[in-house]
Protein backbone atom coordinates (compact mmCIF):
# COMPACT_ATOMS: atom_id res chain seq x y z
CA UNK A 1 0.00 0.00 0.00
CA UNK A 2 1.37 3.54 -1.19
CA UNK A 3 1.56 5.75 2.08
CA UNK A 4 0.48 9.05 1.93
CA UNK A 5 3.47 10.69 2.98
CA UNK A 6 5.32 13.15 0.85
CA UNK A 7 9.31 12.88 0.52
CA UNK A 8 11.85 15.23 -0.03
CA UNK A 9 15.35 14.09 -1.57
CA UNK A 10 17.96 16.74 -1.60
CA UNK A 11 21.41 15.18 -3.08
CA UNK A 12 23.81 16.55 -5.13
CA UNK A 13 24.62 13.53 -7.81
CA UNK A 14 22.00 13.27 -10.07
CA UNK A 15 22.50 9.01 -10.39
CA UNK A 16 21.75 8.80 -6.40
CA UNK A 17 18.22 11.22 -7.05
CA UNK A 18 17.24 9.11 -10.18
CA UNK A 19 17.66 5.82 -8.07
CA UNK A 20 15.46 7.19 -4.81
CA UNK A 21 12.52 8.27 -7.44
CA UNK A 22 12.73 5.16 -8.82
CA UNK A 23 12.03 3.26 -5.65
CA UNK A 24 10.51 5.73 -3.66
CA UNK A 25 7.39 6.39 -5.70
CA UNK A 26 6.12 2.93 -5.49
CA UNK A 27 5.69 3.44 -1.35
CA UNK A 28 4.88 7.18 -0.97
CA UNK A 29 2.57 9.81 -2.62
CA UNK A 30 5.01 12.17 -3.45
CA UNK A 31 8.66 12.26 -4.06
CA UNK A 32 10.50 15.20 -4.97
CA UNK A 33 14.22 15.45 -6.11
CA UNK A 34 16.51 18.28 -6.17
CA UNK A 35 20.10 18.81 -6.15
CA UNK A 36 20.21 22.51 -4.51
CA UNK A 37 19.54 22.17 -0.68
CA UNK A 38 19.21 26.11 -0.73
CA UNK A 39 15.54 25.26 -1.79
CA UNK A 40 15.48 23.44 1.45
CA UNK A 41 14.48 26.32 4.08
CA UNK A 42 11.48 27.76 1.66
CA UNK A 43 10.10 24.04 1.32
CA UNK A 44 10.57 23.48 4.95
CA UNK A 45 8.28 26.71 5.91
CA UNK A 46 5.56 25.38 3.32
CA UNK A 47 4.99 22.11 4.78
CA UNK A 48 5.24 20.99 2.08
CA UNK A 49 6.99 17.55 2.56
CA UNK A 50 6.65 14.87 5.80
CA UNK A 51 10.40 13.74 5.41
CA UNK A 52 13.50 15.27 4.21
CA UNK A 53 16.02 12.67 3.05
CA UNK A 54 19.05 15.33 3.25
CA UNK A 55 22.80 14.54 1.54
CA UNK A 56 25.35 15.14 4.11
CA UNK A 57 28.37 16.73 2.13
CA UNK A 58 27.25 18.52 -1.45
CA UNK A 59 30.60 20.37 -2.77
CA UNK A 60 33.25 18.02 -5.01
CA UNK A 61 35.71 16.08 -2.29
CA UNK A 62 33.47 17.39 0.63
CA UNK A 63 33.63 14.98 3.47
CA UNK A 64 33.59 16.99 6.75
CA UNK A 65 29.06 16.87 6.72
CA UNK A 66 28.92 20.60 7.83
CA UNK A 67 26.79 21.32 4.90
CA UNK A 68 24.30 18.95 5.84
CA UNK A 69 24.94 20.13 9.56
CA UNK A 70 24.23 23.17 8.23
CA UNK A 71 20.73 22.66 6.41
CA UNK A 72 19.70 20.14 9.21
CA UNK A 73 20.04 23.40 11.77
CA UNK A 74 18.00 25.50 9.35
CA UNK A 75 15.30 23.24 9.15
CA UNK A 76 15.08 22.27 12.68
CA UNK A 77 15.13 26.19 13.40
CA UNK A 78 12.41 26.91 11.12
CA UNK A 79 10.39 24.03 11.74
CA UNK A 80 10.93 21.88 15.12
CA UNK A 81 8.74 19.16 13.96
CA UNK A 82 10.91 18.22 10.98
CA UNK A 83 11.86 14.86 10.30
CA UNK A 84 15.26 14.44 8.54
CA UNK A 85 16.85 11.84 7.97
CA UNK A 86 20.67 11.91 6.79
CA UNK A 87 22.44 10.18 4.04
CA UNK A 88 25.89 9.56 4.83
CA UNK A 89 28.88 7.07 3.71
CA UNK A 90 30.52 4.44 5.32
CA UNK A 91 32.67 6.31 7.38
CA UNK A 92 30.41 8.97 8.77
CA UNK A 93 28.42 7.06 10.38
CA UNK A 94 29.50 8.39 13.70
CA UNK A 95 29.21 12.30 12.19
CA UNK A 96 25.56 11.22 11.65
CA UNK A 97 24.85 9.84 15.04
CA UNK A 98 26.50 13.48 16.21
CA UNK A 99 23.60 14.55 14.31
CA UNK A 100 20.91 12.54 15.59
CA UNK A 101 21.93 14.52 18.37
CA UNK A 102 20.96 17.96 17.03
CA UNK A 103 17.92 17.06 15.39
CA UNK A 104 18.06 14.50 12.81
CA UNK A 105 15.51 11.49 12.85
CA UNK A 106 17.58 9.18 11.51
CA UNK A 107 20.41 8.36 9.00
CA UNK A 108 20.65 5.88 5.84
CA UNK A 109 24.19 5.02 4.70
CA UNK A 110 24.82 4.35 0.91
CA UNK A 111 25.16 2.67 -1.24
CA UNK A 112 21.40 1.85 0.58
CA UNK A 113 19.84 -1.27 0.91
CA UNK A 114 16.52 -0.75 -0.57
CA UNK A 115 14.06 -2.72 2.05
CA UNK A 116 16.10 -0.29 4.92
CA UNK A 117 15.50 2.86 3.04
CA UNK A 118 11.97 2.51 2.38
CA UNK A 119 11.38 1.41 6.59
CA UNK A 120 13.31 4.01 7.39
CA UNK A 121 11.75 6.31 5.43
CA UNK A 122 7.90 4.96 6.48
CA UNK A 123 9.24 5.13 10.34
CA UNK A 124 10.34 8.55 9.91
CA UNK A 125 6.71 9.30 8.19
CA UNK A 126 4.94 7.82 11.14
CA UNK A 127 6.91 10.39 13.53
CA UNK A 128 6.07 13.13 11.07
CA UNK A 129 2.68 12.07 11.79
CA UNK A 130 2.68 11.79 15.45
CA UNK A 131 4.57 15.11 16.07
CA UNK A 132 1.40 16.90 13.68
CA UNK A 133 -1.06 15.01 16.22
CA UNK A 134 0.59 15.93 19.25
CA UNK A 135 0.48 19.45 17.86
CA UNK A 136 -3.14 19.78 17.09
CA UNK A 137 -4.13 18.30 20.46
CA UNK A 138 -2.20 20.71 22.39
CA UNK A 139 -3.69 23.38 20.13
CA UNK A 140 -6.74 22.26 21.00
CA UNK A 141 -6.42 21.89 24.73
CA UNK A 142 -4.68 25.23 24.55
CA UNK A 143 -8.27 26.37 22.54
CA UNK A 144 -10.60 24.56 24.79
CA UNK A 145 -8.93 25.94 27.86
CA UNK A 146 -9.20 29.18 26.85
CA UNK A 147 -13.37 28.48 26.12
CA UNK A 148 -13.99 26.88 29.61
CA UNK A 149 -11.78 29.78 31.29
CA UNK A 150 -14.51 32.59 29.99
CA UNK A 151 -17.06 33.66 32.66
CA UNK A 152 -20.28 31.80 33.21
CA UNK A 153 -22.06 33.44 35.72
CA UNK A 154 -25.83 32.72 35.38
CA UNK A 155 -25.39 30.01 32.34
CA UNK A 156 -28.55 28.77 32.90
CA UNK A 157 -31.38 29.13 30.35
CA UNK A 158 -34.36 30.47 32.54
CA UNK A 159 -37.59 31.07 31.54
CA UNK A 160 -41.84 29.32 31.93
CA UNK A 161 -43.28 32.10 29.64
CA UNK A 162 -44.72 30.58 26.33
CA UNK A 163 -41.90 32.05 23.60
CA UNK A 164 -39.32 30.22 26.05
CA UNK A 165 -41.32 26.77 26.42
CA UNK A 166 -41.22 27.23 22.49
CA UNK A 167 -37.39 27.76 22.61
CA UNK A 168 -37.44 24.93 24.98
CA UNK A 169 -38.86 22.98 22.90
CA UNK A 170 -37.19 23.54 19.46
CA UNK A 171 -33.85 22.92 21.20
CA UNK A 172 -34.60 19.75 22.51
CA UNK A 173 -35.53 18.21 19.03
CA UNK A 174 -33.07 19.83 16.71
CA UNK A 175 -29.84 18.85 19.39
CA UNK A 176 -29.77 15.02 18.76
CA UNK A 177 -28.88 15.81 14.93
CA UNK A 178 -25.96 16.70 13.18
CA UNK A 179 -27.82 20.14 11.70
CA UNK A 180 -26.61 23.57 11.25
CA UNK A 181 -28.45 25.79 13.32
CA UNK A 182 -28.85 29.46 12.67
CA UNK A 183 -30.04 31.58 16.07
CA UNK A 184 -31.75 34.72 15.48
CA UNK A 185 -31.98 37.29 18.57
CA UNK A 186 -31.13 40.75 19.38
CA UNK A 187 -28.21 41.68 21.56
CA UNK A 188 -28.38 39.76 25.10
CA UNK A 189 -31.36 37.54 24.34
CA UNK A 190 -28.92 34.50 25.32
CA UNK A 191 -28.04 33.43 21.96
CA UNK A 192 -24.52 31.81 23.34
CA UNK A 193 -26.53 29.79 26.10
CA UNK A 194 -29.00 28.52 23.65
CA UNK A 195 -25.93 27.33 21.32
CA UNK A 196 -23.84 25.64 24.58
CA UNK A 197 -27.41 24.11 25.53
CA UNK A 198 -27.72 22.14 22.36
CA UNK A 199 -24.09 21.21 22.27
CA UNK A 200 -24.74 19.82 25.76
CA UNK A 201 -27.65 18.11 25.04
CA UNK A 202 -26.15 16.49 21.10
CA UNK A 203 -24.15 13.48 20.34
CA UNK A 204 -20.73 15.81 20.17
CA UNK A 205 -21.40 16.62 24.04
CA UNK A 206 -18.00 15.27 24.85
CA UNK A 207 -15.63 17.04 22.79
CA UNK A 208 -14.79 20.62 22.35
CA UNK A 209 -17.60 23.86 22.22
CA UNK A 210 -15.26 26.90 20.52
CA UNK A 211 -17.03 30.19 20.53
CA UNK A 212 -15.51 32.44 18.17
CA UNK A 213 -16.88 36.31 17.79
CA UNK A 214 -16.60 37.23 14.33
CA UNK A 215 -17.72 40.49 15.23
CA UNK A 216 -14.17 40.90 17.21
CA UNK A 217 -12.07 39.55 14.50
CA UNK A 218 -10.45 42.20 11.96
CA UNK A 219 -10.95 40.96 8.43
CA UNK A 220 -7.39 40.91 8.11
CA UNK A 221 -7.09 37.81 10.88
CA UNK A 222 -10.37 36.18 9.69
CA UNK A 223 -8.69 33.28 7.72
CA UNK A 224 -5.59 32.41 10.07
CA UNK A 225 -8.46 32.53 13.14
CA UNK A 226 -10.70 30.19 11.47
CA UNK A 227 -8.79 28.35 9.25
CA UNK A 228 -5.39 28.70 11.24
CA UNK A 229 -1.75 29.13 9.74
CA UNK A 230 1.59 28.24 8.79
CA UNK A 231 4.28 29.59 10.54
CA UNK A 232 5.80 32.36 8.35
CA UNK A 233 3.04 32.79 6.15
CA UNK A 234 3.04 36.64 7.53
CA UNK A 235 5.17 38.77 9.51
CA UNK A 236 3.63 37.88 13.14
CA UNK A 237 3.44 34.05 12.64
CA UNK A 238 6.17 32.89 14.60
CA UNK A 239 4.60 29.46 14.99
CA UNK A 240 1.80 27.32 13.30
CA UNK A 241 -1.51 27.64 14.69
CA UNK A 242 -4.53 25.31 13.79
CA UNK A 243 -7.47 27.70 13.97
CA UNK A 244 -10.85 27.63 15.47
CA UNK A 245 -12.12 24.94 12.76
CA UNK A 246 -9.42 22.15 13.98
CA UNK A 247 -9.69 23.01 17.90
CA UNK A 248 -13.49 22.31 17.29
CA UNK A 249 -12.98 19.10 15.37
CA UNK A 250 -15.28 16.77 16.93
CA UNK A 251 -17.34 18.83 18.58
CA UNK A 252 -19.11 22.35 17.74
CA UNK A 253 -18.71 25.44 16.54
CA UNK A 254 -20.64 28.24 16.82
CA UNK A 255 -19.79 31.77 15.33
CA UNK A 256 -21.40 34.32 16.55
CA UNK A 257 -21.98 37.97 15.07
CA UNK A 258 -21.93 35.96 11.54
CA UNK A 259 -23.97 38.86 10.24
CA UNK A 260 -20.82 40.67 10.65
CA UNK A 261 -18.28 39.06 7.91
CA UNK A 262 -17.60 40.81 5.23
CA UNK A 263 -19.25 40.01 1.35
CA UNK A 264 -15.68 38.68 0.31
CA UNK A 265 -15.19 36.69 3.43
CA UNK A 266 -18.21 35.41 3.79
CA UNK A 267 -17.65 33.36 0.30
CA UNK A 268 -14.35 31.62 2.09
CA UNK A 269 -16.42 30.49 4.73
CA UNK A 270 -19.32 28.97 2.68
CA UNK A 271 -16.18 27.30 0.86
CA UNK A 272 -14.94 25.70 4.12
CA UNK A 273 -18.46 24.28 4.78
CA UNK A 274 -19.31 22.78 1.27
CA UNK A 275 -15.90 20.82 1.15
CA UNK A 276 -15.96 20.54 5.04
CA UNK A 277 -12.55 21.43 4.22
CA UNK A 278 -10.26 23.89 5.14
CA UNK A 279 -6.42 25.54 4.15
CA UNK A 280 -4.12 27.19 6.67
CA UNK A 281 -2.75 30.50 5.35
CA UNK A 282 0.39 29.92 3.82
CA UNK A 283 -0.23 25.98 3.91
CA UNK A 284 -0.31 24.38 0.31
CA UNK A 285 -3.06 21.27 1.03
CA UNK A 286 -6.53 20.98 2.53
CA UNK A 287 -7.47 19.72 5.91
CA UNK A 288 -10.21 17.62 6.49
CA UNK A 289 -12.64 18.98 9.45
CA UNK A 290 -15.35 17.22 11.40
CA UNK A 291 -17.26 20.37 13.19
CA UNK A 292 -21.33 20.60 13.82
CA UNK A 293 -21.81 24.14 13.17
CA UNK A 294 -24.05 26.45 15.17
CA UNK A 295 -24.14 30.02 14.19
CA UNK A 296 -26.19 33.59 15.71
CA UNK A 297 -26.55 36.85 14.46
CA UNK A 298 -28.82 40.27 15.79
CA UNK A 299 -29.57 40.87 12.41
CA UNK A 300 -33.50 41.33 11.73
CA UNK A 301 -34.27 38.26 9.00
CA UNK A 302 -35.13 41.03 6.09
CA UNK A 303 -31.63 41.77 6.23
CA UNK A 304 -30.35 38.19 6.02
CA UNK A 305 -32.44 37.63 2.79
CA UNK A 306 -30.64 41.02 1.44
CA UNK A 307 -27.87 39.89 -0.84
CA UNK A 308 -26.05 43.47 -0.40
CA UNK A 309 -25.60 41.93 3.16
CA UNK A 310 -25.51 38.62 3.36
CA UNK A 311 -24.89 35.76 0.64
CA UNK A 312 -28.24 34.00 0.14
CA UNK A 313 -25.87 30.65 -0.23
CA UNK A 314 -24.37 30.83 2.87
CA UNK A 315 -27.74 32.07 4.57
CA UNK A 316 -29.44 28.33 2.84
CA UNK A 317 -26.49 26.60 3.94
CA UNK A 318 -26.05 27.74 8.13
CA UNK A 319 -29.67 27.62 8.62
CA UNK A 320 -30.93 24.25 8.17
CA UNK A 321 -32.32 24.73 11.63
CA UNK A 322 -33.53 28.80 12.66
CA UNK A 323 -34.31 29.39 15.96
CA UNK A 324 -35.68 33.00 17.26
CA UNK A 325 -35.17 34.34 20.65
CA UNK A 326 -37.51 36.30 21.95
CA UNK A 327 -36.29 39.49 23.63
CA UNK A 328 -36.93 40.53 27.40
CA UNK A 329 -39.52 42.90 26.52
CA UNK A 330 -42.02 40.21 25.18
CA UNK A 331 -41.59 37.61 28.02
CA UNK A 332 -42.10 40.06 30.79
CA UNK A 333 -43.32 37.70 33.28
CA UNK A 334 -40.19 36.07 33.57
CA UNK A 335 -38.34 39.02 34.57
CA UNK A 336 -39.20 38.11 38.33
CA UNK A 337 -37.82 34.24 38.04
CA UNK A 338 -34.51 35.87 36.09
CA UNK A 339 -34.18 38.46 38.75
CA UNK A 340 -34.60 35.26 41.94
CA UNK A 341 -32.13 33.57 39.49
CA UNK A 342 -29.53 36.13 39.22
CA UNK A 343 -29.96 36.74 42.77
CA UNK A 344 -28.84 33.15 43.98
CA UNK A 345 -26.45 33.45 41.17
CA UNK A 346 -24.27 36.36 42.76
CA UNK A 347 -24.97 35.20 46.32
CA UNK A 348 -23.00 32.13 45.77
CA UNK A 349 -20.73 34.09 43.41
CA UNK A 350 -19.57 36.99 45.80
CA UNK A 351 -20.63 34.66 49.06
CA UNK A 352 -23.23 37.00 50.46
CA UNK A 353 -26.42 36.03 51.76
CA UNK A 354 -29.33 36.68 49.58
CA UNK A 355 -31.27 39.34 48.94
CA UNK A 356 -35.59 40.23 48.75
CA UNK A 357 -36.85 42.18 46.26
CA UNK A 358 -39.62 45.00 47.22
CA UNK A 359 -42.88 44.64 45.04
CA UNK A 360 -42.21 48.03 43.55
CA UNK A 361 -38.72 46.74 42.54
CA UNK A 362 -40.06 43.91 40.86
CA UNK A 363 -42.90 46.45 39.14
CA UNK A 364 -40.29 48.38 37.91
CA UNK A 365 -38.21 46.16 36.75
CA UNK A 366 -41.19 44.11 34.94
CA UNK A 367 -42.37 47.86 33.05
CA UNK A 368 -38.74 48.32 31.92
CA UNK A 369 -38.15 47.87 27.98
CA UNK A 370 -35.00 46.14 29.03
CA UNK A 371 -32.84 46.97 25.37
CA UNK A 372 -30.07 44.92 26.54
CA UNK A 373 -32.27 41.78 27.24
CA UNK A 374 -31.19 39.57 29.50
CA UNK A 375 -27.89 40.47 30.04
CA UNK A 376 -28.40 43.86 30.99
CA UNK A 377 -31.35 42.59 33.53
CA UNK A 378 -28.18 40.60 34.77
CA UNK A 379 -25.55 43.17 34.77
CA UNK A 380 -28.24 45.00 36.93
CA UNK A 381 -28.76 42.74 39.70
CA UNK A 382 -24.88 42.02 39.93
CA UNK A 383 -24.67 45.55 40.91
CA UNK A 384 -27.13 46.07 42.98
CA UNK A 385 -26.37 42.54 45.04
CA UNK A 386 -22.68 44.29 45.08
CA UNK A 387 -23.59 47.70 45.80
CA UNK A 388 -26.47 47.39 48.44
CA UNK A 389 -25.64 46.87 51.81
CA UNK A 390 -28.98 45.81 52.88
CA UNK A 391 -30.66 42.47 52.82
CA UNK A 392 -33.02 44.20 51.02
CA UNK A 393 -33.51 45.58 47.16
CA UNK A 394 -35.72 48.32 45.99
CA UNK A 395 -36.28 50.02 42.74
CA UNK A 396 -33.58 52.60 43.02
CA UNK A 397 -30.54 49.65 43.61
CA UNK A 398 -30.87 48.80 40.19
CA UNK A 399 -31.03 52.17 38.60
CA UNK A 400 -34.56 52.88 37.88
CA UNK A 401 -37.46 54.55 39.38
CA UNK A 402 -40.57 52.95 40.68
CA UNK A 403 -43.84 53.21 38.73
CA UNK A 404 -44.90 56.11 40.61
CA UNK A 405 -41.65 58.27 41.08
CA UNK A 406 -41.24 57.99 37.41
CA UNK A 407 -44.71 59.66 36.86
CA UNK A 408 -43.23 63.11 37.97
CA UNK A 409 -39.23 62.22 39.23
CA UNK A 410 -37.00 65.09 38.32
CA UNK A 411 -35.43 65.08 35.04
CA UNK A 412 -31.46 64.71 35.14
CA UNK A 413 -28.77 64.45 33.19
CA UNK A 414 -28.15 61.07 34.02
CA UNK A 415 -32.28 60.32 33.40
CA UNK A 416 -31.86 61.78 29.82
CA UNK A 417 -28.70 59.74 29.21
CA UNK A 418 -29.95 56.78 30.12
CA UNK A 419 -33.51 57.60 28.15
CA UNK A 420 -31.65 58.61 24.96
CA UNK A 421 -29.52 55.15 25.27
CA UNK A 422 -32.34 53.08 25.99
CA UNK A 423 -34.12 55.04 22.54
CA UNK A 424 -31.23 54.11 20.50
CA UNK A 425 -30.89 50.61 21.62
CA UNK A 426 -34.57 50.17 20.47
CA UNK A 427 -34.38 51.57 17.69
CA UNK A 428 -31.66 49.25 16.67
CA UNK A 429 -32.91 46.31 17.86
CA UNK A 430 -30.79 45.99 20.54
CA UNK A 431 -27.93 46.25 17.99
CA UNK A 432 -24.73 47.74 19.50
CA UNK A 433 -22.58 49.12 16.78
CA UNK A 434 -25.49 50.68 15.29
CA UNK A 435 -26.58 52.30 17.91
CA UNK A 436 -23.07 53.50 19.07
CA UNK A 437 -22.56 54.70 15.70
CA UNK A 438 -26.31 56.74 15.78
CA UNK A 439 -25.21 58.03 19.62
CA UNK A 440 -21.76 59.19 17.85
CA UNK A 441 -20.07 56.92 20.71
CA UNK A 442 -17.55 53.71 20.28
CA UNK A 443 -18.78 50.40 21.51
CA UNK A 444 -16.44 50.69 24.53
CA UNK A 445 -17.91 54.08 25.48
CA UNK A 446 -21.53 53.00 24.69
CA UNK A 447 -20.75 49.92 26.84
CA UNK A 448 -19.33 51.84 29.58
CA UNK A 449 -22.15 54.10 29.97
CA UNK A 450 -24.84 51.02 29.96
CA UNK A 451 -23.22 49.35 32.76
CA UNK A 452 -23.14 52.69 34.44
CA UNK A 453 -26.99 52.98 34.31
CA UNK A 454 -27.92 48.73 34.65
CA UNK A 455 -28.40 48.55 31.16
Amino acid sequence: MVSPARILVIDDEPDVLTAARLLLKRHFSAIRIERDPSLLPDLVRTNAFDVLLLDMNFAIGAGSGAEGLKWLGEAVAIDPDAVVVLITAHGDVELAVQAMKQGAADFIVKPWDNNRLVATLSAAANLRRSRVEAKDLRQRHRALAATLAEPRAGSELVGAAPAMLRLFEFVRRAAPTDANILILGENGTGKELVAREIHRLSARAGEAFIHVDLGAIPAALFESELFGHRRGAFTDAKEDRIGRFRAAAGGTLFLDEIGNVPLHLQAKLLAALERREIVPVGGDRAIQVDVRLIAATNLPRPQLSDDAVFRQDLFYRINTVEIALPPLRERAEDIPLLVEHFIGVYARKYNMPTKRVTAAALEALTLSNWPGNVRALRHAVERAMILTSGPVLDAGDFGLLSPAAAADGPLTLDSVERDTICKALEKHGGNISHAARALGLTRPALYRRMEKHGL
